[in-house]
């Protein structure tokens, strides 16, 4: 994909605003960013702060399928613990993309990731 959210979206947020922590200023970045060009992190950060969800779930979910510990810049698996996250209401909606995550979630070995993450994975199995 070569637009990006604020394309896909129509919504430019223009630039972050003086004060931004550095997590709001890179998801500022990254929403400028063409979504193909998105990586691991890009995705694990976006996600992680329910942004572009429709976009950017079904993208997360081939990359998990291929590697459920898919890694971003902190630990193996924190893609999988962004995506977990994502808020029930979302997967109430999306039954295909939730069947696609539990089958991620039940293939990866839980001793394979951190504890919080592993409660998490275990808690979507069910």
């Amino acid at each position: 994909m070569q637009q990006s959210l604020e394309e896909i979206e129509g919504k430019a947020w223009g630039e972050p605003p003086a004060d931004a922590s550095r997590l709001m200023t890179t998801v500022y970045a990254l929403r400028r960013q063409p979504v193909g060009t998105l990586g691991v992190e890009g995705l694990r950060v976006l996600i992680g702060q329910k942004e572009g969800l429709e976009t950017l779930v079904p993208l997360a979910l081939d990359e998990l399928e291929r590697d459920p510990l898919a890694e971003g810049d902190f630990y193996p698996g924190d893609l999988l613990a962004a995506v977990v996250r994502v808020p029930h209401s979302y997967w109430q909606g999306h039954a295909e993309q939730a069947a696609r995550l539990r089958g991620v979630a039940e293939a990866v070995d839980l001793a394979e990731l951190d504890e919080a993450t592993r409660g998490e994975v275990a808690a979507f199995r069910k």
